[in-house]
């Protein structure tokens, strides 16, 4: 992992120029736009190893131009949120028949994050409603799941949406830390965000969101990338891009390894 310790201190001294760096947001005009936002990670990209177990990952962060009153009572928060890589997710319903669990139903969502981690200043229903939330997409139980195909009557859209969000937090895909983020100082925060073991790779995107008196006012996002290093990633480049050769390598070394086995455990 590569690290960037002087991230933070940049954003001290950036500070009074952060101010011109705003983003608008759909429906709003430069004037009631006043809060600029800038974000930075600890690192850029994320090494993973036969021996990772997960990792811990920094953002900084600077909040210009704010409301002092505002900010004196405790109106602004900050949600900090990293987004893996979107793809279809198939989630199968099981059930017994005649003594033997088979699949009976299964339904599939169009591209949903691989694996979420957020962090907030608190409890993320107490920052804004849940319409707002829903309507951004923030949060585990708000993230867009909408299903490929025929659903039917839509009975069942809620139990395998929920039965989605139970298996991505059991298998520590989706978390979430509701005081990972803290103000170090007026403007200035500092978030943490836990990376699992089993965090796929790709391009993943770092989001932070700015919300004053319960209304999201800013936003910023940056990309992170998780690479395998090693001979797992020599594996996997073998296996997707030279499939017939990499196919005929490991039927190869089965009969080889069979072979030996013979040879070594076989009875005079």
């Amino acid at each position: 992992m590569r690290c960037l310790p002087a991230l933070a201190l940049s954003l001290f001294l950036a500070l009074p120029g952060l101010a011109a760096a705003q983003t608008l947001l759909p429906g709003q005009n430069a004037e009631s736009v006043r809060e600029g936002l800038e974000i930075g990670t600890s690192t850029s990209e994320i090494a993973i190893t036969s021996d990772f177990k997960g990792a811990d990952l920094t953002i900084f962060g600077a909040v210009t131009e704010t409301d002092q009153l505002l900010l004196a009572v405790g109106q602004y928060d900050v949600v900090v949120v990293l987004e893996g890589p979107r793809e279809n997710a198939t989630v199968r319903k099981k059930q017994r028949v005649f003594g033997i669990w088979i699949n009976t139903s299964s339904m599939t969502f169009e591209a949903v994050p691989h694996s979420y981690s957020m962090s907030s200043s608190r409890a993320i229903d107490d920052v804004t409603t849940p319409l707002d939330l829903t309507d951004e997409g923030i949060g585990i139980d708000h993230i867009p799941l909408t299903p490929v195909g025929f659903v039917g009557d839509g009975s069942s859209l809620g139990e395998f949406r929920e039965a989605f969000r139970r298996l991505q937090q059991s298998g520590g895909l989706y978390e979430r830390d509701p005081s990972g983020v803290r103000f170090v100082s007026s403007n200035l925060f500092k978030a943490s965000l836990r990376l699992p073991a089993n965090i796929p790779n790709g391009v993943h995107t770092v989001r932070a969101y700015l919300f004053k008196s319960g209304k999201l006012v800013n936003q910023k996002s940056v990309p992170l990338r998780v690479i395998k290093t090693g001979i797992e990633q020599m594996i996997t480049d073998a296996a997707h891009e030279r499939p017939i050769e990499y196919g005929a390598f490991a039927v190869f070394l089965a009969l080889v390894t069979g072979w030996a086995a013979s040879i070594v455990f076989r009875k005079d």
